[in-house]
C-alpha cells in the first residue's frame, strides 16, 4: 500500500466501554467517485491511484496505523431516550492532526455491520452518501462549522431498501464525534467514571480553557447557540436534531433528511419522519436549548453538589434563548446591510421575513437580490416591499458599506433540494456530472457565477421536493 494517512489516534486509547474494535466489511469492487484534495492535503493524507483511494475508502484495506472501531452513545430521538444507540454502519479509522495544527477524526459511513447496527445491513445507498458529501461541504464554503467529506466510493453492490439500489461509502472528516448522547450512555448507566475520563478527553480535545462541568456546559452552550442562528439565517433546516446528532465540538453533524427552505416559511418541515414539525426550521432555536438541557443533566453526576449544579446549569442552559436571538439578529441585520444591530432592527428583519412568507418569497434569492435593487421582482405583493423598501433605505443609510456586507453574508448559491435530487438520479445512472458540478460551483457560494445561473432559480412545480428521507 502506498497511501499513507498520518494518524495519531488518541479515543481509541479510552477505555474499551467506549467503543467496540472491528475492521470495516469488505465490499465487491470499490471505485471511487471523488476524493476531496484540498481536504487530503490539509490533513496530510498522501497521494495513490485511484484504485488504491477506493479500496482504502470503501474499507477493503485498512491503511498504516488506523485502529478500526465504532463508537457507542445513547440519546433522545425525538424526544423519546434510547439507552444504547452507536455507530450501527459507520467506522471510525483513525485521528490525524492536520496542516493546521487541529485534530480530527476520519470515519468511513456506511461500511458494514457493528455491534451496535440493530438489525440494520451497515450499508448505505448511493444518494444519501452524495447528499452528504455535497451538503457537508456546501456548509463549509458557506462559512458553517461542519463535518466534511474527504471520499465518496460506490461499493459494487446493491443494498435493499424500497428497491435495490446501488451502495456506497462516505470518508467522514469531523473535529470528533462526541455527542451529547455519548454523555447520555455513562451518565444514565451510572457509570460516572467513564463519564468522568470523556469530560476529562472532550475538555482536553475541544475545551481546554474550561475546568468544570459548568465551563464546558457554558462553552458548548455558547458554540450550539451560534451554529443553530447561522442555520436559520442560511435557510437551512437540520431535520433530525436527536441528541446523538448534536455534537459537543458545535460542528453540524448527520445530513439524512436535511434540505435548504425555497420559499420562505417559518413552519418548513422536510423530514418524512418528522411528523409533528418537532425538527422545523423555527424549532430549531428551542430544540437546541432542550438538547443543552439533556447535556447538563448528563454532567450533574459529575459534580459534589448536585442541587447547586442544578441551578448553576438551568441558568445556563436558560441563558441561551438570549444568546440565540443575539447571534439571530447579528446574522439578520448583516443580512440587509447593518453591521452594527440596534434592537429595534429585529423589527425591521421581522417585517421582512413575514412579507416573504406571504408573498412566498425565496428566501436566498431575495436576500441576495437586495444589493441590486432587483429583490422586489420577488413579491406578488410589490407595494409590500415597497413600504418596507422605504424604511429599509433609511436605515441602511447610516451604515458605511452595506452592499458590500450584503453580498458577503448572503449566498448566491445553495444546494438546492430539487438539484440534489435531480444529481442522484444521474448519479444513480451512472452520470456523475451533475455531482461534479454541483461541488464546484457551491465551493465559491458568494460569487457570481453567470455560467451557473441555472443553479440558483427555485423548483418548478413539478420539481419541488415535499419531503427529505434519512439515509438508513
Amino acid at each position: 500500500m502506498t497511501l499513507q494517512i498520518p494518524f495519531d489516534n488518541s479515543y481509541a486509547r479510552l477505555p474499551d466501554g467506549f467503543y467496540a474494535r472491528l475492521a470495516p466489511t469488505p465490499v465487491s469492487a470499490p471505485r471511487l467517485i471523488a476524493v476531496n484534495e484540498s481536504l487530503a492535503e490539509l490533513l496530510g493524507v498522501g497521494t495513490a491511484e485511484a484504485a488504491e483511494l477506493a479500496s482504502v475508502f470503501a474499507g477493503n484495506e485498512v491503511p498504516q496505523g488506523a485502529e478500526p472501531l465504532a463508537q457507542i452513545y445513547a440519546g433522545h430521538q425525538f424526544g423519546s431516550f434510547n439507552p444504547q444507540l452507536g455507530d450501527g454502519r459507520a467506522h471510525l479509522l483513525g485521528e490525524v492532526v492536520g496542516r493546521d495544527g487541529k485534530r480530527r477524526d476520519i470515519q468511513l459511513k456506511g461500511s458494514g455491520r457493528t455491534p451496535f447496527s440493530r438489525g440494520g445491513d451497515g450499508r448505505a445507498w448511493l444518494g444519501p452518501v452524495l447528499r452528504e458529501y455535497v451538503v457537508s461541504e456546501a456548509m463549509h464554503a458557506l462559512g458553517v462549522p461542519t463535518t466534511r467529506a474527504l471520499a465518496a466510493v460506490r461499493t459494487g453492490d446493491d443494498v435493499l431498501r424500497e428497491a435495490p439500489l446501488p451502495g456506497a461509502v462516505l470518508t467522514r472528516v469531523a473535529a470528533s464525534h462526541i455527542r451529547v448522547g455519548t454523555f447520555q450512555l455513562f451518565a444514565s448507566r451510572r457509570q460516572y467514571d467513564d463519564l468522568k475520563r470523556l469530560f476529562d478527553y472532550t475538555v482536553q480535545r475541544h475545551y481546554p480553557e474550561a475546568t468544570t462541568p459548568a465551563e464546558l456546559l457554558s462553552q458548548v452552550c455558547e458554540r450550539q447557540a451560534m451554529l443553530v442562528a447561522q442555520w436559520l439565517s442560511l435557510g437551512f433546516i437540520h431535520g433530525v436534531m436527536n441528541t446523538d446528532n448534536c455534537t459537543l465540538s458545535g460542528e453540524t453533524i448527520d445530513y439524512g433528511p436535511c434540505a435548504f427552505m425555497d420559499a420562505f416559511d417559518p413552519d418548513q418541515v422536510y423530514s418524512s419522519i418528522d411528523r409533528w414539525g418537532r425538527y422545523g426550521y423555527s424549532a430549531q432555536a428551542e430544540i437546541v436549548v432542550w438538547n443543552m438541557a439533556q447535556l447538563a443533566t448528563a454532567l450533574v453526576p459529575l459534580t459534589e453538589d448536585h442541587d447547586r449544579a442544578v441551578e448553576e446549569f438551568t441558568e445556563i442552559v436558560h441563558a441561551m434563548p438570549d444568546l440565540i436571538r443575539a447571534e439571530w439578529l447579528r446574522r439578520f441585520a448583516a443580512k440587509i446591510g447593518i453591521a452594527e444591530p440596534r434592537p429595534e432592527d429585529a423589527q425591521l428583519v421581522g417585517d421582512l421575513l413575514a412579507a416573504m412568507h406571504a408573498n412566498q418569497a425565496d428566501f436566498t434569492n431575495t436576500f441576495r437580490a437586495l444589493p441590486a435593487g432587483t429583490a422586489r421582482d420577488q413579491f406578488t405583493d410589490r407595494a409590500a416591499f415597497d413600504a418596507w423598501e422605504a424604511r429599509w433605505r433609511s436605515r441602511i443609510a447610516e451604515e458605511p458599506d452595506p452592499e458590500g456586507l450584503m453580498r458577503s453574508v448572503n449566498p448566491a448559491f445553495i444546494p438546492r433540494n430539487h438539484r440534489i435530487e435531480q444529481m442522484i438520479a444521474a448519479a444513480v445512472d451512472g452520470d456523475d456530472r451533475p455531482f461534479h458540478h454541483l461541488n464546484a460551483v457551491l465551493s465559491c457560494p458568494y460569487d457570481d457565477q453567470p455560467e451557473a445561473e441555472e443553479l440558483q432559480r427555485p423548483p418548478l412545480p413539478d420539481e419541488v421536493v415535499p419531503a427529505t428521507f434519512c439515509g438508513t
